[in-house]
């Protein structure tokens, strides 16, 4: 049997190309690109300056607050919260904890809030104290300055005390401060 020029051809070509195969490889992946990423878990710890309107007295009040944002995504996670505000002897300290949601991942991130814990209520002059359950409904802005440092434009809550002893306090205000990413 007489092989044709044109069949020599056509076995060398496709000699040719089956030896070059294993050689593209590294140039062709089997594996899709992700389409979409997104930020993992991370921690940030800020404080803010903090002003709020009590219901003990009908004071407008002032003070600090401390927090940290636990987040498992940059959408879901958890915030840490110590507040501590104070007029004339009286004080209002609470410790709150709780789920909290973001809608963006970077620029201007609105997010909410539902937080639950201890509130510690100093009566002015000594006259008492007392601890209560505190659950606060609340949400803000933050915004990313650089990938480190985050600015808290505002952060709003409501709070309900719902077991004081003098009837339920319903404090609410307002609070700006920055954070910084440590994970």
């Amino acid at each position: 049997m007489k092989v044709t020029a044109t069949a020599q051809v056509a076995r060398i070509l496709l000699l040719t190309a089956a030896a070059g195969l294993p050689a593209t490889t590294q140039f062709v992946r089997g594996q899709a690109l992700p389409t979409a990423t997104a930020a993992g878990a991370y921690v940030t710890v800020g404080g803010m300056g903090s002003i709020s309107r009590m219901d003990y007295g009908q004071r407008t009040v002032r003070g600090a607050t401390l927090y940290a944002d636990l987040n498992r995504t940059w959408r879901y996670g958890a915030e840490i919260q110590v507040q501590s505000l104070k007029f004339n002897g009286t004080r209002e300290t609470t410790f709150l904890a709780g789920p909290r949601v973001s809608f963006r991942s970077r620029g201007l991130i609105p997010y909410v809030k539902v937080l639950v814990g201890v509130g510690k209520f100093d009566a002015p002059y000594n006259y008492g104290n007392g601890r209560y359950l505190v659950y606060a409904p609340g949400g803000g802005l933050d915004w990313d300055l650089t990938h480190r440092l985050r600015l808290r434009l505002i952060n709003v809550e409501y709070q309900s005390w719902p077991q004081f002893t003098f009837g339920q306090l319903h404090p609410y205000g307002a609070s700006a401060g920055i954070s910084l990413r440590i994970f």
